[in-house]
């Protein structure tokens, strides 16, 4: 069986959660953000697991996200992104490569929401 087919970012799950919070706060408020290459295909399937789960619009889904996301970031999911791709069946994220970071090379890229 094959195993661990996720990134790891040299850290371990605890921080690697508060990572992930992190990218989807910022894009959830934003609606784009510039951040390394890795973690932006990362962030895309966090983020479309959680619009997906605000798309049910029920009190489940808000305790669930609220695992994940702060206060604001639940009611911005569930009362605007979740209204705005019901009919879309997910690809509610965009993932834009910038070219390399000047200081040290790594891949940057842009991850925005879709309209």
């Amino acid at each position: 069986m094959r195993r661990g087919n996720h990134r790891k970012f040299g850290r371990e799950t605890t921080q690697r959660n508060a990572l992930y919070k992190g990218l989807a706060t910022a894009l959830i408020e934003h609606g784009r953000i510039q951040t390394t290459q890795a973690k932006a295909k990362s962030l895309v399937k966090v983020m479309d697991r959680l619009i997906t789960l605000g798309k049910r619009q029920n009190l489940n889904a808000r305790r669930e996200l609220a695992k994940q996301l702060g206060e604001k970031s639940v009611k911005k999911v569930m009362d605007e992104l979740a209204k705005n791709y019901t009919e879309r069946q997910g690809g509610y994220t965009r993932v834009i490569r910038l070219g390399q970071r000047k200081s040290d090379g790594a891949e940057m890229a842009m991850v925005e929401l879709t309209k």
